[in-house]
């Protein structure tokens, strides 16, 4: 039988898995059939964290206006000042009030009294 020699496609593919895999570390950066696997994993993790990341930060900002608000003693909790504002439809999202609630805390507190009168 004749020698068939391969052509450039099957390694250039590799290289260009080698390069995205290029950070990762042991043989999840050397061997092939691991970096395919290492990256497929790495691929949906970041998928799926870029979800939770909004409701991460989605957490955090309530929980900043939580300990504000509880400390202040305006409202003893945070539900009932959220319930107020959409009383009052004073639509201000969680992130901005979060905000006003670290740099401005005197701000905050006349919202907090608007909403009481």
């Amino acid at each position: 039988m004749t020698r068939i020699k391969r052509g450039y496609i099957t390694r250039r593919r590799r290289t260009k898995i080698r390069l995205f895999a290029s950070s990762f570390r042991g043989a999840h950066s050397r061997l092939t059939r691991t970096i395919t696997q290492q990256k497929i994993r790495a691929l949906i993790s970041s998928y799926r964290d870029r979800g939770r990341k909004k409701r991460y930060f989605r957490h955090l900002w309530i929980a900043r206006i939580n300990a504000v608000v509880r400390d202040s003693k305006v409202y003893y909790t945070y539900s009932g000042l959220i319930h107020n504002l959409y009383k009052r439809k004073l639509l201000l999202n969680r992130k901005i009030l979060s905000q006003i609630a670290l740099l401005n805390r005197n701000c905050l507190y006349m919202i907090c009294d608007e909403i009481r009168k």
